[in-house]
């Protein structure tokens, strides 16, 4: 049996300024991206995606609503990075934290960004309602996209 790692992902959108929270990622998978991090020990997955938010962007969100999965195979390990959006989260925004900086985009701007590796191919999982997940495998040296 395969490795597993479960991460999570969640897009926050603010229904009154049409606009997105971006994470500009400067330690692992460098880039602009949703926030989100790992599932720990014993957490469910609701909560893990509850505790990234607040940890990377001082926002408490509420009712974190699945879209998808992405998953990938890496060295003989599989990711599983779920993924949520929400409109319902309060608080008052970090502006950096050791994991990057955090900001608001419009929503009409967010394909300007220099994203982080293969995140702009599960942005379709977000955005259009036709798929629940994106499968990712490296084959000579080139990553492929499946979705299903």
């Amino acid at each position: 049996m395969e490795k597993v790692i479960l991460t999570n992902m969640c897009m926050i959108y603010d229904l009154n300024n049409d606009s997105i929270l971006i994470e500009e990622r400067k330690k692992s998978w460098k880039g602009n991206a949703f926030p989100g991090g790992h599932v720990e020990d014993k957490e469910s997955i609701v909560d893990s995606v509850i505790r990234e938010i607040k940890e990377e962007t001082g926002l408490t969100i509420k009712n974190p609503k699945l879209v998808g999965v992405r998953d990938w195979i890496e060295d003989g390990t599989r990711t599983v990075s779920l993924l949520f959006t929400t409109t319902d989260f309060e608080g008052s925004l970090i502006d950096e934290t050791d994991e990057g900086r955090v900001y608001w985009v419009k929503r009409s701007e967010l394909d300007k960004l220099d994203y982080a590796y293969g995140f702009k191919a599960q942005l379709p999982l977000f955005f259009e309602n036709k798929w629940s997940e994106i499968f990712s495998y490296e084959e000579n040296g080139i990553w492929k996209y499946i979705f299903y």
